[in-house]
């Protein structure tokens, strides 16, 4: 209290035109003190928005395509073990002798010695839509000449 005493005595001692000119000081400190703590940043938020919003509807229309093609795939008929077996030996053909397949019960071993990664591309996708599997292992390098060797693993049969 005694400090609230002596502000008040000495507010009191000032001539009018210092207590004017005290109350603006304080007044444009408050100002200031708003601006950069409430307004600045809701400012900031909203300028930035739009751009968020676009960024989040992007983001929301490739999910809905990776939804839309998870139920497709989804949606296909369970192949057997034959069968995924039947349709991953005609996928591996195009990749020719770069390629070897192995099969133990229901997992392949699929070899692979200078594949280019393009024609490495397509025979997953391929091996994804006809013989509905995908890689549940790979050990790839790729050597100087930019293809790829390495094996990939692969469960066939019912979907896990």
């Amino acid at each position: 209290m005694k400090i609230l005493t002596q502000v008040q005595t000495r507010w009191r001692g000032m001539p009018s035109r210092e207590q004017r000119l005290m109350l603006l000081a304080g007044v444009l400190v408050s100002l200031a003190l708003v601006w950069w703590l409430a307004l600045a940043p809701a400012l900031a938020v909203l300028k930035a928005a739009p751009a968020q919003h676009a960024t989040l509807d992007a983001q929301l229309q490739q999910m809905q395509r990776l939804q839309a093609q998870a139920q497709a795939l989804q949606a296909q008929p369970v192949l057997s073990v034959d069968d995924a077996r039947r349709a991953l030996e005609a996928a591996l053909k195009p990749l020719g002798a770069g390629a070897q397949m192995t099969v133990q019960l229901d997992r392949v071993t699929v070899s692979l010695k200078a594949v280019p990664a393009s024609a490495l591309a397509q025979w997953l996708a391929t091996v994804r839509q006809n013989a509905h599997t995908a890689p549940v292992e790979a050990h790839l390098v790729r050597n100087p000449a930019g293809s790829w060797d390495g094996s990939l693993v692969l469960n066939l049969g019912a979907r896990q």
